[in-house]
């Protein structure tokens, strides 16, 4: 997939979570968003087909009518294998085979676009057939559908499980990971000790990631604000404080220095920021156009903070 050091993620665009159709002014707000996105240098977009209902491809699929020549210059990510509720139905998850090759239909409609250049599965689905799976995404590429395949949501050991039928690499994983949720980090040193047996986040993942140049992608990297906005408890707002003293030091943004603090991890993790705010992503600029200028001590001083104690 195409390298860069942020991917916008689009879920907030669409107008509202649910199946009314969208209007020209959800086009608007999300044109403002994007133009906001390409002037900050990011060139990577990620959907979901059950964002909004749908409605946030949709309206991107707009976007991409009214200026032709956008489609060339980014490159375009979603998402597949969680069903929502419908009518009496329940929510649940659908990696078969045919669902993913109709779902994948269904967003090259929406999106206006004969090709995708990411498609991630969504959510492990236990009862998916891997070679089912693999017989489906196969498919896709040969037919020029989809030039590329990662996951989200996935641990190491379901990573490999779905690989290993796959002759096409799997290119990315996208997990919930920013100084609010540590989880990921915190379980590489807390291994042995009494609190990491606590932790829900499966030991190996970051480094099966690395190792098979699986590129770790990060939703939820600006943790809605807590360290910049909203702080919630005194551990937040304590980070909050560092990350404004630490971005006067920097001469950027707050949310530059949130960022950078998971692009300074040597897993090279690219931050999905999901604002529809074009001020916020103008405020992450700095992140998408240059490597982190955080230090050892400064990384170590917000991953502190954050925690609201010492390490262990």
């Amino acid at each position: 997939m195409a390298e860069s050091r942020v991917v916008y993620g689009c879920m907030g665009l669409g107008g509202s979570w649910d199946r009314g159709p969208w209007t020209a002014a959800d086009v608007d707000r999300a044109q403002a968003a994007v133009e906001a996105a390409l002037e900050s240098g990011i060139t990577v977009f990620d959907h979901a087909d059950i964002y909004r209902h749908g409605k946030a491809e949709a309206v991107f699929g707009e976007l991409l009518a009214r200026e032709p020549g956008l489609r060339d210059r980014i490159t375009l990510q979603t998402k597949c294998g969680i069903r929502l509720p419908e009518g009496d139905g329940i929510g649940r998850y659908d990696l078969r085979g045919s669902s993913i090759v109709q779902r994948v239909e269904e967003s090259l409609g929406r999106l206006r676009t004969d090709h995708l250049d990411v498609l991630l599965l969504h959510r492990p689905d236990p009862l998916a057939d891997p070679e089912d799976v693999a017989e489906a995404l196969t498919s896709l590429h040969r037919q020029g559908l989809v030039r590329q395949f990662g996951v989200s949501n996935m641990s190491a050991p379901q990573i490999a499980r779905l690989q290993k039928p796959l002759e096409l690499p799997l290119v990315a994983n996208q997990l919930e990971m920013s100084l609010h949720r540590r989880d990921w980090l915190e379980s590489e040193v807390q291994v042995n000790t009494v609190a990491g047996a606590g932790l829900g986040f499966p030991v190996g993942t970051v480094e099966y990631c690395v190792e098979n140049g699986v590129r770790l992608q990060a939703w939820g990297p600006l943790a809605r604000g807590r360290f910049t906005e909203n702080p919630e408890t005194e551990a937040d707002r304590a980070a909050a404080e560092l990350v404004r003293v630490l971005a006067e030091r920097h001469g950027t943004t707050p949310e530059t220095i949130v960022l950078w603090w998971l692009q300074r991890h040597p897993a090279g993790i690219v931050p999905v920021i999901g604002t529809s705010r074009p001020e916020r992503v103008r405020a992450c600029r700095d992140a998408a156009g240059e490597e982190p200028a955080l230090t050892h001590e400064e990384w170590y001083q917000l991953w502190v903070a954050a925690r609201g104690e010492p390490l262990p």
